[in-house]
This record gives structure tokens, C-alpha cells and sequence, in this order.
């Protein structure tokens, strides 16, 4: 549902350093989608606050004393109607976590006018109306990017640029046009929440984006391999009608070779 409500969002700040939890206030009421704004300076009165009230989105601090904002963050998404959760944090290594819960965003402090905004808009996107359960969904792309760090920097690998993972470890290695990226998160969680932007498990160490596939052949030994254009990818037997089978239904569509 899209459209921002009749009403505008009432949404609850959490964050246990008053002069973040204040501008971040400060923020939330300026923003024209935003009607009502109640704040909490630890998770246990932002439990109350939750118990107490009914809230379209939760801006959470990760770094807080005793209850942390990921367990918050977990606690909020088993309830029968949760509110949409936005990560308001300093660190970014919690990103993939984050997401992992159902987070519609991660904002990085000091938080960008631009960068709340876009934060509000999908929170209005899922909240649909401020009264709203039955008309959320799940949010599809909250894993549509992950972030990688490496010399003191970190940026964002894009999904629709990712040809294949590999397993490597606890950490997942995504194969793209511009090199090789390792983010620290289990194949089988990214198998969870990219399956429905088309990639495959083909072996117990890879993940395939069935765009990204041009051809199958066999290597010399008879082995079954799935071809891009960053290279082969071994396929297991017990993955290989399966694979077969969503290729041959992604080639009907026009699908194959998209990515190259």
C-alpha cells in the first residue's frame, strides 16, 4: 500500500545518549510525515512506551546498556502487529543483523536530512496507515544490500550486481563485476533472503543468480557446472534438476543471461 497516511506516523525514538535521542527527536517532528513523536532513554521504558501505545515505527540505537537495540529489535518483530523498525546506530558492522530481523532501514549517526527521509518513506510504505496491521508486508529487499568493510571503509554490494556466493567459513564471498567481496553472514541466510530475487543453492557451498547463468556443461571429470560471465560454478547432482528445471522456466521468461 503506498500513499502517506491521512493522519501522519506515530513513531517512538529510542537511545540511551540524551543529546542523540533529542536531535533525533528534533528530526522525527520536522519531517511532515510524522504526526506524533514519544522518546525513551533505554529499552525498558521504550518497552513500556510499546506496551502502552500503539507505534508505526521505532527508530532504535543499537549500543544501549542491558537490553541492546538488535534484542530489542527481535523482541519487537514477534509481536502480532510489530511496528516498522529503523536502526538510528554509530556502527555499522551490525547492518546485516539488522536486516536479518526485519529492519526497513540502517541509519548511520549523525543521520542526513536525505537519509531520514528515505528512511520515513519506506516506513510509510509498510505502515500504510497509522491504525494498520492486516495491510503491512514483509519488507522483500531488506537484504537488498549488505555492507562490506575493509581498510577502514565500508560500502554497500548491491544484490542485483552479485553473480554467485560462495561459502567460505562464516563469512559469504559475492562474486561481482567488481571483484570479491566477504561479508560475515552464513550462505544458508542469504539462500533465506535472495531466493526470491532468483538465486539458487546448487551445491552446498554456492549460491547462483539464475540471470547470471549463460550455459551448463560438464568438466572432464563429468561434473556439472553453471557458467557466467565471472566463471564457473560447480552444481551439485542433488541440486542439478532442480537447477535445470528454474532455468528452463527463467529462459521462457527471457530471463538467462541478463546479468553480463
Amino acid at each position: 500500500m503506498t500513499g502517506e497516511p491521512a493522519t501522519g506516523l506515530r513513531v517512538l525514538a529510542v537511545d540511551d545518549l540524551p543529546a542523540a535521542l533529542d536531535e533525533m527527536r528534533r528530526m522525527l517532528s520536522e519531517a511532515p510525515e510524522v504526526a506524533d513523536v514519544d522518546s525513551a532513554g533505554d529499552p525498558v521504558h521504550a518497552l513500556k512506551c510499546i506496551q502502552a501505545n500503539r507505534y508505526d515505527a521505532v527508530f532504535l540505537d543499537i549500543a544501549m546498556p542491558g537490553l541492546d537495540g538488535i534484542e530489542l529489535g527481535s523482541l519487537l518483530a514477534r509481536l502480532a502487529q510489530p511496528p516498522v523498525i529503523v536502526f538510528v546506530t554509530a556502527y555499522s558492522e551490525h547492518a546485516v543483523t539488522a536486516y536479518g530481523i526485519g529492519a526497513v532501514d540502517y541509519l548511520l549517526k549523525p543521520v542526513r536530512p536525505e537519509r531520514l527521509s528515505a528512511a520515513l518513506a519506506k516506513v510509510v510504505r509498510m505502515a500504510g496507515t497509522p491504525d494498520g496491521g492486516e495491510d503491512r508486508a514483509p519488507d522483500s529487499d531488506g537484504m537488498a544490500a549488505l555492507p562490506v568493510e575493509a581498510g577502514g571503509r565500508t560500502w554497500y554490494v548491491h544484490r542485483d550486481d552479485v553473480r554467485f556466493v560462495e561459502a567460505s567459513g562464516d563469512y559469504a564471498r559475492l562474486h561481482t563485476p567488481t571483484g570479491v567481496h566477504p561479508v560475515r553472514i552464513p550462505v544458508s541466510r542469504l539462500e533465506e533472503h535472495w531466493a526470491s530475487a532468483g538465486f539458487l543453492r546448487v551445491h552446498r557451498g554456492y549460491l547462483v543468480s539464475l540471470e547470471a547463468v549463460r550455459e551448463l556443461r560438464s568438466d572432464p571429470t563429468g561434473n556439472l557446472l553453471a557458467r557466467t560471465d565471472l566463471g564457473d560454478v560447480p552444481v551439485s547432482r542433488r541440486h542439478a534438476r532442480n537447477l535445470r528445471e528454474r532455468l528452463l522456466e527463467a529462459a521462457q521468461r527471457g530471463w538467462l543471461g541478463r546479468r553480463s
